[in-house]
């Protein structure tokens, strides 16, 4: 019998400790949903105290919650675990707020376009077959037919370097989160949380955002948990059991997810164009994860 590589672990909980009877699929479609349950519901915060005040708390909150319940042991880690997990920490700040930089300057279509372009390149790299070119190039087109906006887009410069950096930061996200994900247990991620706090809660000062208006932060420790401590650990117990080719092209279901939910929360109505990027990035993802599971 094989035997149980989380059992005896400190900061391991039953749920990650069983987390290998969970199909990895099922792990990234649930964080998906979490993320995007977690934008809707962050409209009113983020009009209350800003969107980059907002993601800090929300990071900040995920780092001390996820440090209670997992307790990381900081002197058990080692050299080249510190520097996965704080290299992923610098990464999930500058990502999330190098996104909302860049929608605060052009539209969020283009600007989620360009940043899905990072875990499509992930899926590219180091293919060697056919099969999976085309079904990145499928993705591809499905993300940019629902992030298509009719109007003429944006040429901000600073814009589009921001939404380039957002889609550098999703690829090395996921590179560096299998990485930490190779340790057992959620450590490296607690570990990472936190560095990502630190790192934002400068930014956030400098930006000007209000952080002490009392029901707004309230909000925040809810919206921490949704996004991004639940969709992180779902992640990285997903990456444990996917390739990165696989959960790169995989998350593209997230642009999909979000016009449905669009759809049903907020009665944004979809266009065929937008039906057709639907079919085409669940079609993508759910041959792929068929096809390069590990």
């Amino acid at each position: 019998m094989e035997q149980d590589s989380n059992a005896g672990l400190p900061g391991v909980t039953a749920p990650v400790a069983q987390s290998r009877r969970v199909p990895p699929e099922l792990m990234a479609i649930g964080s998906m949903f979490s993320v995007q349950l977690g934008a809707a519901l962050a409209v009113p915060v983020m009009s209350a105290i800003g969107s980059v005040a907002t993601t800090a708390l929300r990071l900040f909150w995920a780092g001390i919650l996820l440090a209670v319940i997992v307790r990381p042991r900081f002197g058990s880690m080692t050299r080249q675990q510190w520097f996965a997990s704080v290299g992923l920490g610098i990464v999930i700040a500058a990502l999330t707020l190098c996104y909302f930089v860049a929608i605060s300057r052009i539209p969020m279509g283009p600007a989620t376009a360009i940043e899905f372009l990072g875990p499509l390149g992930v899926a590219l790299i180091g293919s060697r077959r056919l099969l999976h070119l085309t079904l990145a190039v499928v993705a591809a087109a499905g993300v940019l037919l629902l992030t298509r906006e009719e109007s003429h887009w944006s040429v901000d410069a600073w814009g589009l370097c921001f939404a380039a950096g957002a889609a550098l930061g999703w690829a090395a996200y996921i590179l560096l989160m299998k990485r930490v994900g190779a340790s057992p247990g959620l450590h490296g991620l607690s570990v990472a949380l936190l560095v990502a706090a630190i790192a934002a809660m400068p930014v956030s000062f400098v930006a000007g955002g209000n952080m002490f208006k009392l029901t707004p932060v309230v909000w925040t420790i809810g919206l921490g948990l949704l996004t991004p401590l639940l969709p992180y650990a779902l992640e990285l117990m997903a990456l444990r059991r996917m390739s990165t080719r696989a959960f790169g092209i995989f998350m593209s279901m997230e642009p999909a997810i979000s016009a449905v939910l669009g759809f049903a929360i907020l009665a944004q109505h979809l266009t065929l164009r937008q039906i057709a990027g639907i079919g085409c990035v669940v079609i993508a993802s759910a041959i792929t994860s068929i096809r390069s599971r590990e």
